[in-house]
């Protein structure tokens, strides 16, 4: 009889102590219904509120669920990564303890990964029921990210998804960098694929989601673009910004000297302009050393 292929379910969990028995068994009921082998992974990311004691009291009782715990808040980003370190499936599925994913999704997210040979699927919500400024906002960063990392997601931010092993391990995240492991994944020469699911309202506790996060994305949507394109050849990024800002002034210049020689103008009359160019020449040639010396680090970096 062939081995069942197995899921490791990674949770990442902070203060969400009413919905930690009752996601626990709509995803043991979704597994025990399938054709696999399963482990609930619950990463608590710093809990006060309970949480802690619920789930050292589910690990009691099951033999496949395994705790890891942060004594302080670490960010989702961190307990995504301590859990795919110890997730020994030959899937690995993400979801939120909100109670607001689909764990009935999870078996037919890996049935398409073998059926499809993509090695990651991301849900894609339906019928979201967050609220308006979440909504919306989700919309902006995938909207962006779709258009400048050429993932063609509709949901990159869900946190319901299921992944070939290989690709976990291969990823590292940090910061926020949990919403564009597609993008990381990408890089590395996975393909994604992604599944309608269903979405339902929270149920318990409070949302996660501030304004600060927002911002936070923004930048890491940044960063994430800078590490996907331009991490081998940085100087195709900082020279391209150089050339810019350097042909910038010496255009400011070259027009403050047609002024001065061709119209008779004085040089006081555009001291702005030419400061503005010296300015732009100044920034283009530290632009150009910052590419020179990560061009540097990355060459001596490769020779170890």
């Amino acid at each position: 009889m062939d081995k069942r292929e197995k899921i490791s379910i990674v949770i990442p969990v902070y203060n969400e102590v009413e919905s930690l028995i009752e996601l626990h068994r709509q995803i043991c009921d979704a597994l025990d219904k399938s054709d696999y082998d399963y482990n609930l992974i619950f990463v608590d990311d710093g809990s006060k509120d309970g949480s802690v004691e619920v789930e050292e009291k589910l690990v009691s009782e099951n033999d496949n669920v395994i705790l890891e715990r942060f004594i302080a808040n670490q960010g989702k980003a961190a307990a995504l990564n301590i859990g795919f370190q110890i997730a020994d499936g030959d899937f690995v599925a993400t979801i939120d303890a909100d109670l607001q994913d689909d764990p009935y999704a999870i078996p037919e997210m890996a049935k398409q990964i073998k059926d499809t040979g993509v090695d990651l699927v991301s849900g894609w919500k339906q019928d979201r029921k967050d609220k308006f400024i979440k909504k919306h906002t989700s919309k902006i960063y995938n909207y962006f990210t779709r258009v400048m990392t050429g993932v063609k997601l509709h949901d990159c931010n869900n946190g319901l998804k299921v992944y070939k092993s290989q690709v976990v391990k291969n990823v590292t995240v940090y910061g926020e960098m949990h919403r564009y492991i597609p993008v990381l994944a990408k890089q590395q020469g996975f393909t994604s694929g992604e599944k309608r699911v269903r979405h339902f309202e929270r149920q318990f506790g409070e949302t996660k989601y501030g304004i600060s996060r927002f911002w936070r994305g923004f930048f890491d949507l940044i960063t994430v673009k800078f590490v996907t394109e331009y991490f081998k050849k940085p100087m195709h990024f900082f020279g391209a910004w150089g050339t810019l800002f350097m042909a910038g002034g010496i255009a400011a210049e070259i027009y403050v000297m047609i002024l001065k020689y061709g119209f008779g103008h004085s040089f006081q009359l555009h001291v702005a302009m030419m400061l503005l160019g010296a300015l732009l020449i100044i920034l283009g040639i530290q632009m150009f050393s910052i590419g020179l010396i990560c061009e540097l680090i990355t060459y001596f970096n490769k020779k170890k």
